[in-house]
């Protein structure tokens, strides 16, 4: 059996270990605890070492994302392979960022044949690209230069309200679902949908593009970050408040339009005509409303759970791993990733180790965790979960996540102040999949939070604190056999509230990693100021 490892030393760099149907995978950020961590991910790769207690003369051949490297770069790749792995004697395989992300999507899908699509911001010189899938095999068929970047046009509307470019592209989304109407900004003068690509009419990226877009519709750009300040503030009455949510409805609304052309293109193309399912990937996929028209345009759509650059790691590992002959096959990887809980996982003594060395909590064992956790739920508390392997990708699914009733507006208000998020960001729930229909007008199965769904009168009312003021949410449809300790929680959420879900959110303060090991996880748990912290099969309180 062969072993591969994936590295992706960018933005959001990571490792993945692939040995036949087993996969470990973990980004550097949630070791380093540098957000989006870019550079060479050595803890990532002893992690997944050690993990896996691989020998590392057994790995097979390393698979790096991305072929464009300055020379800097590309050494301290070589040296610090060599400083991990000693004498590797395989082959270093380069994956093209955008193979990268179509494998990821595609190796994953369970599908013999499908559309592949990714669309990002840039990567190796692209930012969109479309695929044929068969057979294990991937065929481009299409792309868009990285000038030709819808991505980029997105980015630069982060930028002009103030906010991080490639960072903070989720608030945008947000803020978009605040918007009244239809009076959107025409951007159809910066990037459009040309056959299956792109075509940016600005011919400009990044800052550039920024200017030219504020001169467009008249945005005051010299008061960007008194922009992000209202909007921080929550400050509705603001002038700037009505100018930021016009300018981000538009934006999404253009984006949602655009990619809804390249999907009926798409279809009509006489090389992939007839197909039905398409799969996703690409940091544009983050974009779950953007998702939600991909879906409607095809009978399947697999948006792959960690779409951004973050995934390029395991993306490339497949690539190569599928190279490789009489090895897995294809299809094989769509049971290892039924779920995304790929990252590291810690035994009971080595959480306890941690517990008994803080002075400042107590702890104690629980033998019904459901039980007790549901009714600190039902009671108004708010309680972080840190349970078997991390997920990964950036949705937190139950493993480590911060959870509450999601009936109660006032958990919103104060779990925004804990975290020190915007107020107008909205939370996700976990719906357990018996129950979606009360609470979702589509249940189409959406395990990751990849999608956006609109909601029924009834979520309105029972879990409120967890949907969008525009009337959607982002859920976690949950089945038992995906997460059985957290499935069992919410089932006794249930039974004493008569609601089949909870609030979900992620382990960390706003703008910090998810927590990975048991120390980061008490540690954000007293920073955050949680009611208590269910970790592994332990209770922690904070000491009376």
């Amino acid at each position: 059996m062969k072993t591969v490892l994936g590295v992706h030393d960018g933005h959001d760099a990571g490792a993945a270990l692939i040995h036949g149907k087993e996969i470990y995978a973990v980004n550097e950020e949630r070791l380093s605890r540098e957000k989006y961590h870019r550079g060479f991910p050595e803890r990532s790769i002893r992690e997944l070492i050690r993990v896996l207690e691989i020998e590392t003369q057994n790995i097979d051949k390393i698979a790096v994302a991305g072929i464009y490297r300055k020379k800097k770069r590309l050494l301290k790749m070589k040296h610090g392979v060599k400083e991990i792995l000693g004498s590797f004697e395989g082959d270093i395989i380069t994956v093209r960022h955008h193979r990268a992300h179509a494998a990821g999507a595609y190796f994953t899908s369970g599908w013999n044949r499908c559309i592949v699509l990714t669309i990002d911001a840039t990567g190796d010189g692209l930012s969109s690209a479309v695929y044929v899938g068969k057979n294990g095999e991937l065929k481009k068929i299409a792309e868009s230069s990285y000038l030709d970047s819808v991505g980029d046009f997105y980015a630069s509307i982060t930028e002009m309200l103030g906010f991080v470019p490639m960072r903070h592209e989720g608030k945008i989304m947000a803020l978009a679902g605040h918007q009244r109407g239809k009076n959107y900004h025409d951007f159809k003068d910066a990037v459009e949908t040309k056959g299956l690509g792109f075509e940016n009419h600005l011919e400009t990226t990044g800052s550039e593009t920024v200017k030219k877009l504020s001169k467009n519709i008249d945005f005051p750009l010299n008061r960007k970050r008194e922009c992000s300040n209202v909007l921080r503030e929550d400050k509705r009455d603001h002038e700037l408040w009505d100018k930021a949510v016009k300018t981000a409805g538009s934006a999404q609304n253009h984006l949602e339009k655009e990619i809804n052309k390249l999907c009926e293109n798409l279809k009509e193309d006489e090389d992939i005509e007839g197909q039905k399912k398409i799969c996703y990937s690409g940091g544009v996929a983050q974009n779950v409303k953007v998702n939600r028209r991909v879906k409607e345009n095809f009978d399947e759509c697999w948006v792959f759970p960690h779409m951004g650059d973050g995934g390029l790691a395991l993306g490339s590992a497949f690539k190569v791993y599928s190279d490789l002959k009489n090895e897995t096959k294809y299809w094989d990887w769509k049971e290892s990733c039924d779920n995304v809980y790929l990252g590291p996982k810690f035994s009971s003594s080595q959480i306890e180790k941690v517990l008994v060395e803080k002075d400042d909590i107590d702890f104690e064992i629980i033998d019904d965790k459901s039980e007790i956790i549901s009714s600190l739920l039902a009671s108004g508390k708010i309680v972080g979960l840190f349970q078997g392997r991390m997920e990964y990708g950036p949705r937190a699914l139950g493993n480590r996540s911060i959870i509450a009733n999601p009936s109660k507006m006032e958990t919103r208000e104060k779990l925004n102040k804990m975290l020190g998020r915007e107020p107008f960001q909205p939370f996700s729930p976990t719906i357990l999949r018996k129950h979606a229909d009360d609470y979702l007008e589509d249940t189409t199965p959406n395990k990751f939070m990849t999608m956006s769904f609109d909601v029924t009168e009834k979520a309105k009312e029972q879990i409120k604190a967890a949907t969008h003021i525009d009337g959607t949410c982002r859920p976690q449809i949950l089945e038992r056999k995906d997460n059985p300790p957290f499935y069992d929680i919410i089932k006794c959420f249930e039974k004493k509230t008569d609601i089949a879900a909870v609030l979900n959110t992620s382990f960390n303060l706003h703008g910090e990693p998810i927590v990975c090991t048991p120390k980061q996880a008490v540690d954000a748990f007293k920073k955050i100021g949680l009611d208590a912290l269910a970790c592994g099969e332990f209770l922690v309180t904070k000491t009376k």
